[in-house]
């Protein structure tokens, strides 16, 4: 009977389940400033010897961003040491971390596209005054 998913799925589905667990828990208590970021995808390498971990960031501040993403990069090797311990597999995966913005520019997308609809209602209401927060001062 085949398999559902190819090993490197497979394998980037534990990784990233892992990788998430160890970010909570290891990492979490060890720097506490590094408490908003999350595991939002992982891709293998065909060969199994690299892994892409994309990581987000629930802030808005890009100086603490960058500084929080060079901080995961340098904690790379302690949680691939962590890594190895938890999964069952002779050779684990060279860990980068990536940022991913796509959630981040998905949620500005929407508000962009919310504050047009809304907008584009009020004009067609016939209403011209102007909302609360555009006024010129």
């Amino acid at each position: 009977m085949a398999r559902e998913f190819s090993r490197t799925d497979r394998v980037a589905q534990q990784v990233h389940k892992e990788v998430a667990s160890i970010l909570q828990s290891e990492v979490k208590h060890k720097f506490p400033d590094l408490m908003m970021v999350t595991v939002s995808g992982v891709e293998v390498s065909r060969d199994l010897a690299h892994a892409k971990v994309f990581v987000t960031f629930y802030d808005t501040d890009e100086i603490r961003i960058e500084h929080n993403l060079k901080r995961l990069i340098d904690l790379k090797g302690m949680v691939r040491s962590i890594l190895a311990k938890r999964l069952r597999m002779r050779s684990v995966p060279a860990i980068a971390f990536v940022r991913d913005a796509s959630i981040t520019e998905g949620i500005r997308i929407s508000n962009l596209v919310s504050k047009t609809v809304a907008e584009d209602e009020r004009r067609s209401s016939g209403d011209t005054a102007e909302p609360e927060g555009e006024k010129d001062n």
